[in-house]
């Protein structure tokens, strides 16, 4: 049971990372484009699947598209997208200018990433709360006794406390990352 809360608290955990991992730093990332779909193939489809992303440079992403009919379609996908970035084609190549972030700009990113970190810190304590209501039941069922209950519950709560530490730890690093001029 222990084992099954904390691969449910690992998916949340990891969730998170891949959302900061989406956040604007002012450095190029291929990860920034990771929620970008393009209209593709009859339907939406994610950008890794139409090119292949690269950041040469510290301020420079590329996204090389290997059907030519899908240029545009993945130019409007990344100016539309919620990242605000400008795309200009050259070619088969796509270039992306990364600029860099305001202070302001900084700061607001700074509070989407809290947002995320506090997502994530309720779906760990759901978690929590799903294990504890097992662990009730098994107790009510008789299939577990009273010291077994209290101990499985400090166990759970021991689990839950180490991954809300993981995700401070980890917005702690990524707001200074973004602060970073």
């Amino acid at each position: 049971m222990l084992e099954k809360l904390r691969k449910k608290m690992t998916a949340s955990f990891e969730n998170l990372l891949r959302d900061f991992g989406g956040l604007r730093t002012g450095r190029a990332s291929v990860s920034i484009l990771d929620s970008v779909m393009v209209e593709a193939y009859g339907g939406m489809v994610p950008l890794q699947q139409v090119g292949t992303v690269s950041a040469p440079e510290a301020r420079l992403l590329t996204v090389q598209v290997w059907d030519s009919s899908l240029i545009k379609p993945t130019e409007i996908a990344i100016r539309n997208s919620s990242i605000g970035l400008s795309p200009m084609v050259d070619g088969q190549l796509i270039r992306i200018a990364v600029p860099e972030l305001s202070e302001e700009r900084r700061k607001e990113i700074c509070k989407l990433a809290g947002k995320y970190a506090e997502q994530t810190k309720v779906a760990i304590r759901n978690v929590r709360r799903e294990g504890m209501d097992d662990a009730k039941k098994q107790e009510k069922n008789k299939e577990i006794t009273e010291d077994e209950l209290r101990r499985l519950s400090d166990d759970i709560q021991k689990i839950t406390d180490e991954y809300v530490k993981k995700v401070d730890a980890a917005l702690e690093v990524k707001e200074k990352e973004i602060m970073k001029v």
